[in-house]
């Protein structure tokens, strides 16, 4: 694993971050300076060229981020009206990702930190979805994060300012993936998410789904055996001839997902003394998930925080959030990063002994 320096000697000169995310098919570079103020944040999507194919395909998506990863970072650069002489560290998302797209943005980033001669920052990209709250609210400590996202489901405690501690994750399917599994299953566009959040809203029935509760005292999650009770209620259609309200088994299947999701935030919120409850990832911008956990925390009287929907998609900003804890505490990264799909946020927490 990368080691990270941290000397008293070493001292980051000001407080701006060229940031860059390309851990799956967005390429983003932005620019941030202490850690909130967002100067520009620019992301190329690939949603359209992986649409055709129902899902992301890595080696499209990694060649797609070398196509465009200059003229990302220009563009930042240009909108924040700085230069890059103007910049005081890199950050880069080191993981978790797809290692051919992580690849891109890190040989960006460290040919950028030594041709300009500052610091190197590799960053966690959950600690990005984490701290994207940071960008437009202020945390306060010990809090509860519930990170959902295509690929990571996960609730993380933070008894201060960038110390992680994973208390509960899932044991299969992300939330975001149960999501795109069954929007497939319904032969919707990709990516499924939204989708299902609009045929669920819209619903005026639903069709009762499982809940996924584990042992009592779990704070882990499970979205397989949802999944499959989906795909059993419409294979039981089809073989019957009947006709399929696929808006009623969107919103029993959101219902669901929103149920365990918020019961077992709002249970290990209290449980810890959290002072907020911060919901981040891509999946945080479902509407029946903000509308269910909004209610939740306002009759426990736990703040919520969600970031804007620009901010809960993987984008630079976040990362240039979250790697600012680094830079104030001159914790950079050695030149021989390298892309770790499995990197853990623990070991990323600014108190970790390497």
């Amino acid at each position: 694993m990368t080691q990270l320096e941290n000397t008293d000697s070493i001292q980051p000169k000001g407080d701006i971050i060229l940031a860059i995310e390309t851990s799956c098919d967005e390429t983003s570079a932005a620019v941030i300076r202490g850690g909130k103020q967002i100067l520009s944040n620019v992301v190329s999507s690939q949603i359209e060229i992986h649409e055709r194919y129902g899902g992301v395909v890595p080696e499209i998506a990694s060649r797609k981020h070398v196509e465009v990863i200059t003229m990302i970072i220009e563009q930042a650069i240009k909108e924040s009206g700085l230069t890059l002489k103007d910049m005081s560290a890199i950050a880069v998302t080191q993981g978790p990702g797809l290692v051919g797209a992580l690849l891109v943005g890190i040989v960006a980033a460290k040919s950028l930190s030594m041709a300009l001669d500052i610091p190197l920052i590799g960053t966690h990209h959950i600690a990005g979805h984490i701290y994207a709250n940071e960008l437009e609210h202020t945390i306060v400590y010990p809090c509860m994060a519930l990170v959902v996202s295509g690929g990571h489901t996960e609730l993380v405690l933070m008894e201060s300012e960038g110390n992680f501690q994973v208390v509960g994750r899932t044991r299969d399917d992300a939330v975001g993936e149960a999501y795109d599994k069954v929007a497939r299953a319904l032969k919707l566009p990709y990516p499924g998410g939204p989708h299902i959040d609009r045929l669920a809203v819209e619903a005026e029935h639903t069709i009762n789904l499982p809940r996924a509760w584990l042992e009592a005292d779990s704070y882990d999650f499970s979205f397989s055996g949802l999944k499959s009770a989906v795909l059993a209620v419409i294979n039981q259609h089809r073989m019957k001839g009947l006709d399929l309200d696929e808006g009623a088994l969107a919103r029993g299947f959101q219902e669901s997902v929103t149920e365990v999701l918020v019961t077992k935030a709002l249970r290990a919120a209290l449980q810890y003394g959290a002072k907020q409850l911060l919901l981040c990832g891509g999946v945080a911008a479902n509407r029946g998930l903000r509308a269910a956990l909004t209610a939740k925390c306002e009759s426990n009287r736990i703040p919520l925080l969600i970031p804007s929907n620009v901010l809960c998609t993987d984008n630079a900003a976040m990362i240039g959030a979250a790697a600012y804890l680094k830079l104030k505490r001159s914790q950079f990264t050695d030149l021989d990063l390298k892309g770790d799909p499995g990197f853990s946020l623990e070991s990323w927490s600014v108190n970790h002994a390497d």
